[in-house]
């Protein structure tokens, strides 16, 4: 197993309403899922690296929060222009920045929690039409569906939640 992929890398799936639904869980349920899995993990345990060259579990947990602001944010610009260019970033340098030392997990996690539910309210009503709508990435110079993004994003959230279960299982943390 590739441990930078414990899940898997995403693999795109039709639409289908039950798809849909579990995708759309995930997003919902994700900040609680994820609060759930760092549990109990002290101060020593947050700075290990969930693998060898990779984050530390905190970087991870502000990742995931600066990941999904730039995701709501697609989702709306999505949702209300015709193709709009989407904005890259630099996720890896953004993990590195003074605020994800400083600033305690706990403010990503309270983010995540207030970020996904307004995500949830935007696009729980979404019609079969509304997924096929468009965002261009200028970094793939590519155009990905709002529901090509919902799968991709509901496989991010539970990709970094599987490395942090990964860790605790090899390291035997309980």
């Amino acid at each position: 197993m590739d441990p930078r992929y414990p899940i898997g890398k995403y693999a795109p799936q039709p639409f289908s309403e039950k798809q849909k639904q579990e995708w759309l869980n995930d997003i919902k349920f994700l900040p609680q899922t994820l609060e759930n899995t760092i549990q109990n993990l002290d101060e020593v345990q947050l700075n290990t690296p969930y693998r060898e060259g990779g984050w530390k579990v905190k970087q991870l947990i502000h990742h995931v929060a600066d990941s999904h602001i730039n995701a709501y944010c697609r989702f709306k610009l999505g949702m209300t222009e015709d193709n709009p260019v989407i904005r890259p970033y630099e996720e890896k340098l953004w993990a590195e920045l003074k605020d994800v030392e400083a600033v305690p997990i706990n403010m990503s996690l309270t983010l995540l929690h207030a970020l996904h539910t307004r995500w949830y309210a935007a696009i729980k009503d979404l019609t079969d039409e509304d997924w096929n709508r468009t965002v261009l990435h200028p970094e793939h110079n590519k155009t990905f569906t709002l529901w090509h993004l919902l799968g991709m994003y509901s496989w991010h959230g539970k990709h970094h939640v599987a490395h942090v279960t990964t860790l605790r299982e090899n390291k035997g943390w309980r």
